[in-house]
């Protein structure tokens, strides 16, 4: 049956590693300029160009957004930013406003241009339209249903590639536009700054009554009336499949190296199980619950997510311990530190195409070889004698409710 493609965010160069290395097919990124997460470390004209070698090296494609909304003074800037990324090699670039999709299609043509979720693409005739001004694929509105999406899917040229949104953060806005943001803070969310107001715990406030502030409804915890829930699709993936969808999309650009790896890693492995026939393996699926994230749905897909309005807090239950930079063919690893842990504490190795598994501590030891109860300095190397040779960049965790109470 067809597979249907892996895009993987990368906010910086670790996370790119991560996303390519536990199995991202295409990978999502932003230089500097015209990107929608402005927050994320995103890449250099100097970085850029190493992180399309590393992905092409391991077989993955490259997606450069370009799909911020520029004003004049920012268009201008346009034509050369976009030379530079079809001379760094990237396979495509994603748009939102019109005169960067034309700009795109003049100075960088060997460029795929991929049309973003920023420009509400809700039925085929917008569709279509944008695959006859040249695009390759359009990346449907978040607020479709698995219905709609088969519907466009049969009434658009068979080449036109479609992508959706398939795991991730959600927001209350239409298709990621906004100007609550703007409004509130100065932060404008259509060219990458979002302040994400959505988040903060609001109340009513009377006109004549300054100061007392009232629940929108009765409950002690005050309420959160625009917090959307994460999406959560992996259960779901023959559906999406069998709805036409050509590739599914991770959000988290400026979320950590530990979610690229976990959340790929979970995805590739589920969708690899069901494109070879074989039943979706559990440990793969429960990999998405070992990420920090907000209470799951399944976005629009099969109607009203439904609001989650007691709080805006984060499920955190894994810390991120270390990462391996090497192992030998006995189990001894080099490993860089993340976060504290000592000798005879309980852990978890879980790495690309790697099982997660559970592993007592040992005494470790410094890079001199002095025994080595804690390591303490952060990024500190030190050698950690494990029960089975792992892959490079594997990641060590460890169990412990870090959700905010």
């Amino acid at each position: 049956m067809k597979k249907i493609e892996l895009l993987s965010p990368a906010g910086d160069m670790e996370r790119l590693k991560m996303s390519v290395l536990y199995g991202a097919d295409a990978v999502y990124l932003a230089g500097t300029d015209f990107g929608m997460r402005s927050f994320a470390g995103n890449f250099t004209p100097e970085e850029l160009p190493q992180a399309v070698r590393f992905a092409h090296e391991h077989g993955v494609k490259v997606h450069v957004t370009v799909n911020t909304m520029p004003r004049n003074n920012e268009v201008v800037k346009l034509p050369a930013y976009l030379e530079q990324l079809q001379s760094a090699g990237v396979d495509a670039l994603i748009l939102a406003d019109l005169g960067a999709f034309t700009l795109a299609g003049k100075y960088a043509p060997k460029c795929q241009r991929h049309i973003s979720t920023q420009q509400s693409i809700a039925n085929y005739e917008c569709a279509q339209a944008w695959y006859d001004l040249g695009a390759q694929r359009v990346v449907l509105a978040r607020e479709l249903n698995l219905q709609e999406i088969a519907e466009i899917r049969q009434k658009v040229s068979p080449e036109l590639e479609i992508e959706t949104f398939g795991h991730g953060a959600m927001c209350v806005s239409y298709s990621g536009r906004c100007l609550l943001s703007n409004y509130m803070t100065g932060r404008d969310s259509n060219r990458g700054a979002c302040a994400q107001p959505c988040r903060y715990q609001y109340a009513l406030v009377e006109e004549k009554r300054p100061g007392e502030y009232f629940p929108v409804y009765e409950d002690e915890k005050g309420t959160y009336i625009l917090n959307s829930r994460d999406m959560c699709t992996i259960d779901h993936l023959q559906e999406l499949t069998d709805a036409g969808i050509d590739c599914i999309k991770i959000e988290g650009r400026a979320k950590s190296a530990y979610y690229a790896a976990i959340v790929t890693g979970a995805y590739r492995h589920c969708i690899d199980d069901l494109a070879a026939g074989k039943p979706i393996d559990p440990v793969w699926r429960d990999e998405v619950e070992h990420v920090s994230h907000r209470l799951y749905s399944t976005g629009f897909y099969f109607g009203q997510p439904g609001q989650y309005t007691e709080h805006s807090r984060y499920i955190r239950q894994w810390q991120i311990c270390a990462i391996v930079e090497s192992c030998d063919e006995k189990g001894l690893a080099v490993c860089s530190l993340r976060n504290k842990f000592t000798a005879g504490d309980s852990l978890e190795a879980v790495g690309p195409d790697l099982r997660p598994f559970p592993f007592t501590v040992p005494v470790m030891e410094d890079m001199d070889g002095a025994a080595l109860d804690e390591p303490r300095t952060p990024q500190m190397r030190f050698r950690l004698q494990l029960p089975q040779k792992v892959p490079a960049f594997s990641i060590l965790r460890k169990a412990v409710d870090l959700s905010a109470k």
